[in-house]
Parts: C-alpha cells; structure tokens; sequence
C-alpha cells in the first residue's frame, strides 16, 4: 500500500512536465511527421494524402541539398571554434589577470546582445567602402569588398558572427567547471614536474570532459537553429549561398506557404538532430568521467 501511495505520488508531481512535454514537443513532432505525408491545404482544395511524394521532392530539390551542404559547413566549422575560444577564454579569465571583471565582462558581453542588434552592429562591419572592416583594409588597397554579398564569402561572414556571439555564452559553463577543480590536483601535478601544457592536456580538460559535452550538445543545436542572423543580413542569398536548412523551412513554410513541404524539411532536421544526440549520448557519454 505504502509502495503503491508513493508511485501515485511520484506521478502526480510528474505529470505537470509529462503534460508540458506532450504538449510542446512530442505532440508537435507526431503531427509534423503527419503532415509530411499530406499535401498543403490551398483554398478549399482540402489536404490530400500524398505518402511520400514530399520527400521525394525533397530528394530532387537542389536548393535543400545546398541549405543542408551550407549547414553542415557552418555546423562543422562553428560548432570546434566556439567551443574552443570559449575554453581558451575561460582559461584566461580564470588566471591571475589584472581587471579581470572587466575582461569576462567584455567577453560575455556579445552574448546578451539581441539577435538584432548584433546584426545591425555586424552590417556595419561587413558594409563595402564605408564599413569597419573596409576602412581597415583601405589603406592596403584591399577595400571595397563585399562580404555579404559575394557567394565565396556570404557563409563564412555568418560563421565569424556566430563564433563571436556564443564563445561568450560557453565561457561561462568553462570558466564554473574550471573553478570547481581541487586546486591540490593542480598543486600535486606541478610537484610531480608535469608542464603547463601537461596539465592542462592530462588534468583540466579530462576534469572539464562534462562540460565539454553540455556544451557541446547546446552548440549543436544552436549550429542548426540559426535563423534570426540570416533573415535580418542575407535573406539566404546571394545565390542561395547563405541558406541554412531552418531557414529554408521557415521560407518554404511561411513565405511559400507549402506548409506540407516545410513539415518534411522539419522531420528530416528532426532525424539529423536524433543521429547526433544518439552519438552524443551514446557514444561520447560512455568516454566522459564524472567526479
């Protein structure tokens, strides 16, 4: 009886979160893997069952083969360099540094910034002749370049203000694992002889294996959410070369209006985002030591 009481309770104080999980999250992906299978309401023409003539139109669509290549680029190269300007910051921050508040100050700053306004500030940056960068390079005779709106570098413009924007945020989430190492195993592996560099590839980043995949987990996701800067800058352009797979489904969904179309786009984002995090947790988590 005492048994039974206490899994009623248990699930009584569960089913606040098991209702607000249904909710948002598992009942939106069932009806998204639905509506995939359907066509798009148009009129008075009602939603028809398709089956699986949305992906193969998928298959055969040049523009998502080129939004997923872009978001595997931009994934693949700001997912390491945030991580690792965070933990070299985090490293710099935590040392015996004059100002130090107004060093991690200055570092977390970009990450409180809205999406907007780091846009606008980064337009400036980016904007031919009369631009930051420009007027740096004008006396090299380098100037008059079009960041944004040249194909070669349109992607890699967005990948410099993604680094720049979250290396901030993971600093933070390095800097409280950094403090909380027992500063006597540092002690014990300088009395041992072991250099800076030794301790830091044999001690802290073992210690800071944790950390490193929360943090890689939420770069992960952020590397495939990117919609704001893209809207506000590139509009997916020039030449499509801007496009992230988010961004193509919200244009496919709410400029288009093929909402059966965006739904199919949305479950394959969906599938890329479960191989990951069953790699994440299936395979990194078995390698990470928790103290």
């Amino acid at each position: 009886m005492k048994l039974s009481r206490n899994a009623l309770y248990g699930s009584l104080l569960l089913l606040p979160a098991a209702v607000l999980l249904w909710t948002f999250t598992y009942q939106p992906i069932l009806t998204t893997m639905v509506n995939s299978l359907f066509s798009t309401p148009r009129g008075r023409r009602p939603a028809e069952f398709v089956g699986l003539e949305n992906y193969e139109v998928m298959i055969n669509d040049p523009v998502f083969w080129k939004s997923l290549i872009n978001n595997g680029i931009y994934a693949v190269t700001t997912i390491p360099l945030s991580m690792a300007l965070a933990l070299a910051m985090a490293l710099l921050v935590n040392s015996k540094l004059r100002g130090q508040g107004l060093v991690r100050m200055a570092y977390f700053t970009p990450t409180v910034l809205p999406m907007v306004a780091v846009a606008n500030i980064w337009l400036f940056f980016y904007a031919p002749d009369y631009g930051l960068i420009d007027q740096f390079l004008r006396p090299f005779g380098l100037a008059g370049s079009n960041l944004l709106g040249t194909p070669e570098t349109a992607l890699w413009a967005l990948i410099v203000i993604t680094v720049w924007k979250e290396a901030g945020f993971f600093m933070i989430f390095y800097l409280a694992a950094l403090q909380q190492i027992s500063p006597t195993l540092l002690e014990a592996a300088r009395l041992e002889g072991a250099s800076p560099w030794q301790i830091l590839r044999r001690v802290t980043l073992p210690l800071l294996m944790p950390t490193t995949l929360f943090v890689s987990i939420n770069a992960v996701i952020g590397a495939f959410r990117l919609v704001d800067h893209v809207i506000a800058m590139t509009k997916g352009g020039p030449d499509n070369a801007t496009t992230l797979l988010l961004f193509y489904i919200y244009q496919t969904g709410f400029s288009f209006w093929d909402t059966s179309y965006a739904a199919t786009l949305t479950v394959v984002l969906l599938a890329i985002l479960a191989l990951i995090a069953l790699f994440q947790f299936g395979y990194a988590d078995k390698r990470v030591h928790y103290r």
